[in-house]
């Protein structure tokens, strides 16, 4: 189902508890940060999460692809949508609030658009959607502060690195399109958590040493819900709303999770977010409504 405006209230529900699942990992990421480095966090999640899938391709019977490509695919998949944004954003969020790293998290949407525009000749810059990115990026320097980063100190990086994994996860998309058309959702996303699973757990012991499980009960729950609930379950749920309603109206989702992270943020870890932040979010929400059509419909009668 593609009708742009008419989403099934079946689809809002969906979507709202993929918001949640997701909205709820920063959190959980900002807690087991306090006890193992954030690549280790990483191969968790990812490690964990492709057990997962490949226990759902197994139940579903889905026949494994025979040629090389697709699996050399999986692996840069992996490194673009899982290795880069995840290791950046476990990083940045050792230095900023689990809240502001959703926020900016929420620039995917901005660069998605942007890097399609310039990698697919389908994906033209139309005026609507050139409004919309120009928003966003108001919304974005606006939350980051642009005062922040006339010094490059921790915090302007760690800011600049969620922004760069907002940007990998563009790019994935892209790669996605052109060289995993017309795998299985579930195959695609068990494929690409074994090429990131390839990449970190050796990556993250080389770097920060030998993965244990021998952790404190709340850095397990963590690992335990960013891997299994927010990683595994949510790629299935992810593909479910995909194929009921297009990845145009899908894009709504990123709407929902900042909320749901900086609500959880403050709630749980005491962050308080200065005033900018919420202000540049509901610029960066202007920015993708304009982005989704239906605001700019309204507007043009």
């Amino acid at each position: 189902m593609n009708g742009h405006d008419n989403i099934p209230a079946r689809a809002w529900g969906e979507m709202l508890l993929l918001a949640l699942l997701w909205g709820g990992s920063f959190l959980a990421v900002r807690v087991a940060l306090d006890e193992i480095g954030p690549l280790t966090s990483v191969a968790h999640r990812v490690f964990w999460a492709m057990l997962v899938l490949w226990i759902a391709v197994l139940a579903l019977r889905l026949p494994l692809p025979r040629d090389p490509k697709i699996w050399g695919a999986f692996l840069v998949m992996g490194l673009l949508n899982n290795a880069i944004p995840f290791g950046l954003m476990a990083w940045g969020q050792l230095h900023i609030e689990s809240g502001l790293t959703s926020i900016l998290n929420a620039a995917t949407a901005i660069f998605g658009v942007l890097v399609a525009a310039l990698l697919l000749s389908d994906e033209r810059l139309s005026p609507r959607k050139a409004c919309g990115v120009l928003l966003g990026f108001a919304g974005v320097a606006t939350a980051i502060g642009l005062d922040n980063l006339r010094d490059l100190d921790l915090r302007s990086l760690a800011q600049l690195a969620v922004l760069g994994g907002a940007l990998s996860y563009a790019f994935a998309g892209v790669w996605a399109r052109r060289m995993l058309a017309g795998q299985p959702p579930q195959l695609a996303a068990a494929g690409m958590l074994t090429g990131s699973s390839l990449i970190m757990l050796p990556l993250a012991r080389i770097v920060e040493g030998p993965a244990t499980l021998t952790l404190e009960p709340v850095t397990l729950a963590a690992i335990a819900y960013y891997a299994l609930a927010a990683t595994a379950l949510a790629y299935l749920l992810y593909y479910r709303v995909l194929g009921m309603i297009g990845s145009g109206n899908l894009m709504l989702v990123t709407l929902l999770v900042a909320p749901v992270a900086m609500l959880l943020g403050s709630l749980v870890l005491g962050e308080q977010l200065r005033p900018a932040a919420y202000v540049g979010f509901v610029i960066l929400a202007l920015g993708l409504l304009v982005l989704d059509g239906r605001i700019w419909r309204l507007l043009r009668g």
